[in-house]
């Protein structure tokens, strides 16, 4: 017989476990409708106790003791929302050797270990999911996974981290520079005092090799990721962005090029037609293109309470109608192939470069001419005014490889007519 209840323990209640329990709680007759069973939370581990905890967290079911959730022999299920590699690996091997499976939105966890969790996983035939790792609400994951299967995916591209897309939002809508900006977004709680993953493009480059894991069935090491920050970016790469028919966001680019993996983060211009440049505050926004469906984009909020724990629940909802039926286990981890990543060296893509040089004749031509020397060639040159006898240029290039656009920009940074480079940064069309 089918069970009538499916008995669930959480392993944290910070803002995505209660997100999690208010939207049990909240959708708890259409959930049960839809599984053909009732899901109970029966433990909740925490650090504190004393922690205030929103109205719909039922105290009763707190402990500061993971195994009273993990060995409880009546728990079927146990979501893991601590985040982090350690302890919730150990907790998450733990409640996998005790027959329980296993939901996380833990983000850090599956792009440095998921591989090792879903084999074990799939060796005990009992699921595994984690859509809430990526992008919040939006619901990229199982998309990938069963959605767009019939696909060979091409290219994923993506605005997977709000924190920076509202910052470089509020510096171009009211020209501010980057430290207030990000002031800006700490006093609204939408970055963390030590802001680092976020900015320096790491939480965006955990989300990117789990998409490209699993977009392109391949294992994705963390380190095979390029991975750039936006704190360079300043108010005048903004404006000059605008002025170019461009918008900056930080991207996470995945595509495959002749068997290999290009996978990068970091800040690019984007043309204002492109579908991510509106993309705009907290919001992500992911654009997937297969060989079948051609162009598909997600879009919705990236993070935050109820939009994550909407996606953990979904996750549960989906195991508890497996355990169900009996039909748990049939899907672990699909990453069949190995392919070899490419070398930023090796990427080839168009270039913002923003100088500031003397304001004399013969500049341009030396300039252009290291350019040419390495095989850049230029689109288009802006030259402003500067400070006294100093010209600042702006160039956009052709595409490039990046390697012959580094040697070319350490060369011509040592020109005797360059003061500075003040920034260069990637353009996607």
């Amino acid at each position: 017989m089918p069970k009538d209840v499916i008995k669930i323990g959480l392993l944290g209640c910070g803002q995505v476990g209660s997100g999690t329990v208010a939207a049990l709680q909240a959708n708890a007759g259409a959930i049960t409708q839809a599984v053909g069973a009732r899901l109970e939370i029966c433990r909740i581990c925490v650090r504190n106790l004393a922690k205030p905890r929103p109205p719909e967290v039922d105290r009763s079911l707190l402990t500061v003791n993971p195994d009273e959730v993990l060995n409880d022999p009546e728990i079927d299920l146990v979501a893991e929302l601590i985040g982090g590699v350690e302890p919730a690996r150990r907790f998450i091997l733990q409640a996998l050797d005790n027959g329980k499976h296993i939901v996380t939105a833990n983000k850090e966890l599956i792009a440095k270990a998921g591989h090792e969790l879903l084999v074990v996983a799939g060796e005990r035939r009992l699921d595994f999911s984690f859509e809430g790792s990526v992008a919040g609400g939006i619901p990229i994951i199982r998309s990938l996974k069963v959605s767009l299967a019939a696909n060979r995916i091409e290219q994923i591209i993506g605005i997977v981290n709000g924190t920076t897309n509202y910052i470089l939002t509020r510096m171009a809508a009211d020209g501010l520079a980057f430290a207030p900006a990000l002031a800006e977004a700490q006093a609204r709680g939408y970055a963390e005092a030590d802001p680092s993953d976020d900015v320096d493009g790491r939480d965006a480059a955990y989300k990117l090799a789990i998409l490209a894991s699993i977009g392109f069935q391949s294992r994705v090491d963390l380190d095979s990721v390029y991975c750039e920050g936006i704190r360079r970016i300043s108010d005048r790469d903004i404006r000059y962005a605008r002025e170019l028919g461009y918008v900056i966001k930080l991207l996470a680019i995945a595509k495959q090029v002749d068997g290999a993996l290009e996978l990068r983060v970091h800040p690019a211009m984007l043309p204002v037609s492109h579908p991510l440049a509106a993309v705009s505050d907290v919001f992500n926004a992911i654009f997937v293109r297969g060989n079948a469906v051609g162009d598909a984009m997600f879009y919705g909020r990236g993070a935050g309470s109820l939009p994550t724990g909407s996606s953990v629940v979904a996750d549960l909802m989906e195991t508890a109608r497996n355990i169900r039926f009996g039909a748990t286990g049939r899907i672990s981890c699909t990453c069949f192939e190995n392919r070899p990543p490419l070398s930023m060296e090796e990427v080839q893509t168009k270039y913002y470069v923003r100088m500031t040089t003397a304001d004399r004749p013969g500049v341009l031509a030396a300039t252009a001419g290291v350019f040419g020397d390495h095989g850049v060639s230029i689109e288009s040159m802006v030259q402003k005014a500067g400070a006294g006898t100093e010209a600042e240029i702006v160039w956009i290039t052709h595409g490039t490889h990046e390697g012959d656009m580094r040697q070319a920009l350490a060369k011509i940074e040592r020109l005797p007519v360059v003061r500075e480079i003040g920034n260069w940064i990637r353009v996607e069309e």
